[in-house]
């Protein structure tokens, strides 16, 4: 059989889940021929090391016309057995056997301010109609927890009888910690994206209590300086907030230093489909301080110390909670250790390949 993954996310923070399915696949199935489709600009981002994997170049833009037309002429012409897209975008009126993985709805639930409001509003209207037709038309729908599994229920009861929970898992850098230059002794960490969803500026509003008892803890915040994380700089920068750092990119072993040098790795996010982020903190032993929001208590269950991601006084108490009690310190840190071994890419591959089997077989 010939399976095809559209991994055309695969250099992207989604892109993750993609890049360790397609390793951890072939450790699972060294029989099926794979064509893993990435952009002309990844095609060195990934590379395969079983003879029935292929790196294939594909240039069509999410929620384009090239992509309902062009990809779906593509993949036409590939005529591969199976198509699994890693995100509900796709050509909606492709014909041939296809699996769709959902990790969350926050295109349907959210805006985000430093977007154009009628071209935003525009994109939710044309995603509610293509989530609906991919429920529809694929033989298969992973959800990444049950949180995203009941939401995209919710949002059409189709779902109820295709689609399967597959968790994602965490890895611990191999390499070395490389030192960043952070100008705190003492600092709490967030990693990641930064759209209004994130809940940055609540944090940043949090950390500027907690100055008053820690007037030397810093934040620090990892991620690319993008519209979203200059849109927060500027608030932050407006209100004249101290002690905030934004990184910029840094480097997997520079964010390693940073994961295991944190007091604590604060999550404010107002809604996760999984929440990647507080599981690596965990691996480096780093206390996590989590919104209660969606999926996170799912995830992260005993170890993590909870609060409301709407209430600034509760997030700042629960952050100082954590950093002044070594108790909860050492027990969410163990909490941390165990929790994920709870969770395993290999598995995840493992239970993908089952779904794919079940599709071709449907």
């Amino acid at each position: 059989m010939h399976i095809a993954i559209d991994a055309r996310i695969i250099n992207s923070s989604t892109g993750r889940y993609v890049e360790r399915l397609v390793t951890y696949l072939q450790e699972v199935d060294t029989v099926n021929e794979y064509s893993i489709l990435v952009p002309t600009k990844d095609k060195d981002f990934w590379t395969p090391r079983n003879e029935n994997f292929t790196v294939r170049t594909v240039d069509f833009d999410n929620y384009s016309f090239a992509e309902q037309i062009g990809f779906k002429k593509y993949l036409k012409k590939l005529n591969a057995d199976l198509v699994h897209f890693c995100m509900p975008q796709q050509p909606i009126t492709y014909k041939g056997k296809k699996v769709t993985t959902f990790h969350d709805l926050t295109l349907l639930n959210t805006y985000n301010s430093d977007k154009n409001w009628f071209v935003f509003h525009a994109k939710q209207q044309v995603g509610k109609y293509v989530f609906k037709k991919v429920v529809e038309t694929n033989n298969g729908i992973i959800t990444i927890s049950n949180f995203t599994q009941q939401a995209l229920v919710d949002f059409t009861p189709l779902a109820a009888e295709k689609s399967v929970v597959i968790y994602e898992s965490s890895d611990v850098a191999q390499t070395a910690p490389k030192k960043f230059d952070v100008p705190y002794k003492k600092y709490i960490l967030y990693v990641g994206q930064q759209p209004d969803y994130k809940n940055i500026k609540r944090l940043g509003d949090a950390h500027q209590i907690l100055l008053a008892k820690y007037p030397d803890l810093g934040l620090v915040l990892v991620g690319k300086k993008n519209a979203s994380a200059l849109a927060n700089e500027a608030y932050f920068n407006d209100r004249k907030y101290k002690n905030i750092l934004f990184t910029d990119f840094v480097e997997d072993n520079q964010l390693s230093w940073l994961y295991s040098h944190a007091s604590a790795y604060v999550f404010p996010s107002l809604m996760e489909g999984f929440g990647l982020p507080g599981l690596e903190a965990m691996g480096y032993g780093t206390p996590v301080v989590s919104s209660n929001a969606t999926c996170l208590p799912e995830v992260y269950g005993p170890a993590a110390h909870y609060f409301d991601p709407l209430d600034t006084s509760d997030m700042a108490e629960a952050i100082d909670q954590v950093l002044s009690d070594d108790t909860i310190r050492t027990r969410l840190s163990k909490a941390g250790y165990k929790q994920i071994k709870k969770y395993s890419w290999k598995k995840m591959a493992k239970e993908t390949h089952a779904v794919y089997m079940k599709a071709l077989n449907s």
